[in-house]
């Protein structure tokens, strides 16, 4: 951990900080601070700003109820900009959207970002849509027990490839059984939402035995 006393604040006194959903890695806004601003923040555990424009302090949140909860301060290498993990309440933009980055410039056609979230809305929109021609639209017709038959096959053969040694094929059945339990998940009106909260009380729960354990 670093000190406070270690950020640099420009000539206005002030530091930029990114502001990113900690459950969804999201950035939600670019905003600044003081150091009056950075004290408060940690105190309260919830983000305090700097407004330019009103020069004074700034609770996000305060009057909206948009309130953005502290989960981290990162500093960058230069120790001239912050990175806030949040937990928000609502919406950061003023314009109502979950982020104040909600507007297009540019998109490569060459590469597309893909993760978890992603397949959660494709599957979501197949379960609703059920276009033809679709495997997964197949196994929502067929139902759970068709679902879960793929579940239990992926598997043993995520057993097989692991128990073998081959890494490539590990990863190959891993990615098959990943997409199937997502299916499940969808089936089941499940987000992947619902499974990281899970697995975040889990690791309160193991932190807190591992610290008993040490005292």
């Amino acid at each position: 951990m670093i000190d406070v006393s270690e950020l640099r604040f420009d000539a206005d006194g002030l530091i930029p900080v990114v502001v990113t959903d900690a459950r969804t890695k999201d950035v939600l806004t670019l905003a600044y601070m003081n150091r009056e601003s950075v004290r408060l923040s940690m105190l309260e555990e919830r983000t305090v700003f700097w407004s330019r424009s009103r020069r004074a302090l700034w609770r996000k949140g305060e009057t909206s109820g948009n309130v953005q909860h502290l989960v981290s301060l990162t500093a960058d290498c230069d120790r001239d900009a912050l990175v806030a993990e949040v937990e928000p309440d609502g919406p950061a933009c003023h314009l109502g959207n979950a982020s104040c980055f909600s507007f297009p410039l540019w998109h490569s056609t060459q590469r597309e970002s893909f993760d978890l979230r992603t397949l959660e809305a494709l599957l979501a929109q197949r379960r609703r849509d059920l276009p033809e021609g679709s495997y997964t639209t197949y196994l929502f017709e067929k139902g759970l027990d068709k679902i879960l038959k793929k579940v239990g096959e992926e598997s043993a053969e995520v057993l097989l490839a692991a128990k073998g040694g081959d890494r490539a094929e590990t990863v190959y059945e891993l990615a098959d059984l990943a997409y199937h339990l997502m299916v499940l998940m969808a089936q089941a009106d499940i987000s992947v939402e619902d499974v990281r909260k899970e697995l975040a009380s889990r690791h309160i729960i193991d932190h807190k035995i591992k610290q008993e354990k040490m005292t």
